[in-house]
């Protein structure tokens, strides 16, 4: 291929880089300081990137492990992954102004939880432990959401009435490895049920699918993203599954020259969560190493976008902590992933 006509390619992957949830987050946090002026507090990572984390925080956003660091009446941003009602009812408790950049496809998961406890099921959620989406939505009905992580723990859970159960999903999980524990859990439960439609987001799904392409076709895959980044993870693990040799890194600095070696077609991707200027900076490095042309690789066209929770659109706050505010847009599910705020340079 490349080899025979003397090229270094690269195969870059599309759909990538941010979904419009995290570009949504982003932007709210940017917004709150606009409104509200420096300092604003945001609980947590308000997404999964070491880069976008450092670039808010030197324009004025401090981040926190907990709500209960925040300076009672100040405002707060709870991030992309969603929090529990127990975290809610603390900043009602300290009189905190939150703003809620939970990503409406993780407050549809925390619907549904809701509504499957409410009606005595005991609920399966197939996802990480530790993970910050995660327990958020076991915070919706503790006492009855058990969480499976692998096909293993599905052979062992159980469930107080087999015939009244029902599974969910964390979003930015990989779709085979979710489906193999389903799989599991219907063999084990026949009256098991799941969500009207599938937890794992239109993003997670459009990027993996893109990375797959790609790594059948690569030698080397290159998946930027922060370790801690889910999706990123999963992005990994399906280029490996495809054939290919596959490393995250956070940003150019991270490649390893030696990596490159011997290789004449690497694939390139990015986490949901990481901005379009990480590609560009290993897409640079990889020019200066001799891959002379790069091959856009296709598999979707997003045109999705979410509205600013209400507390901003209205330009006001009303002094007490409320529930999740966000509205979904309307409008196509699927298009051009909107473009990304420009950052500042990392430092």
């Amino acid at each position: 291929m490349a080899k025979g006509e003397g090229y270094r390619v690269v195969l870059l992957a599309s759909p990538r880089g941010y979904c419009a949830g995290v570009e949504r987050a982003v932007e709210v946090v940017r917004a709150a300081l606009r409104l509200f002026g420096a300092p604003v507090y945001v609980r947590k990572q308000i997404v999964h990137n070491a880069h976008v984390v450092a670039t808010l925080a030197r324009e004025g956003a401090i981040f926190v492990e907990s709500e209960e660091e925040v300076p009672e009446g100040n405002v707060v941003v709870f991030s992309a992954h969603g929090v529990s009602p127990a975290v809610h009812a603390r900043a009602r408790a300290r009189r905190l102004r939150v703003i809620d950049a939970t990503c409406p496809l993780v407050m549809k998961v925390h619907a549904e939880a809701r509504r499957f406890a409410s009606r005595g099921y005991t609920l399966f959620l197939i996802g990480h432990a530790g993970h910050e989406e995660v327990e958020g939505t076991m915070g919706e009905a503790p006492e009855r959401i058990k969480l499976v992580q692998s096909a293993e723990e599905a052979l062992e859970v159980e469930a107080e009435d087999p015939k009244r159960v029902a599974y969910l999903t964390q979003t930015t999980l990989s779709q085979d490895d979710a489906e193999e524990i389903i799989a599991v859990l219907r063999r084990r439960f026949p009256s098991l049920v799941g969500p009207p439609t599938e937890d794992i987001c239109y993003a997670t799904q459009n990027r993996q699918d893109a990375v797959r392409l790609v790594a059948s076709r690569s030698q080397l895959v290159l998946v930027v993203g922060s370790t801690n980044s889910s999706n990123s993870n999963r992005l990994v693990e399906v280029a490996r599954r495809a054939g290919a040799r596959a490393e995250l890194v956070e940003d150019a600095s991270a490649v390893n020259p030696a990596w490159l070696e011997g290789v004449d077609v690497v694939g390139l991707t990015s986490g949901a969560s990481a901005p379009e200027y990480l590609v560009q900076g290993v897409l640079e490095l990889l020019a200066r190493a001799g891959f002379n042309r790069v091959e856009e690789i296709r598999v979707a066209e997003e045109q999705v976008s979410f509205e600013l929770p209400a507390a901003l659109k209205e330009r006001a706050l009303g002094g007490i902590a409320e529930g999740p505010a966000a509205r979904l847009a309307t409008g196509a599910e699927r298009g051009v992933a909107p473009s990304e705020p420009a950052p500042a340079a990392p430092g």
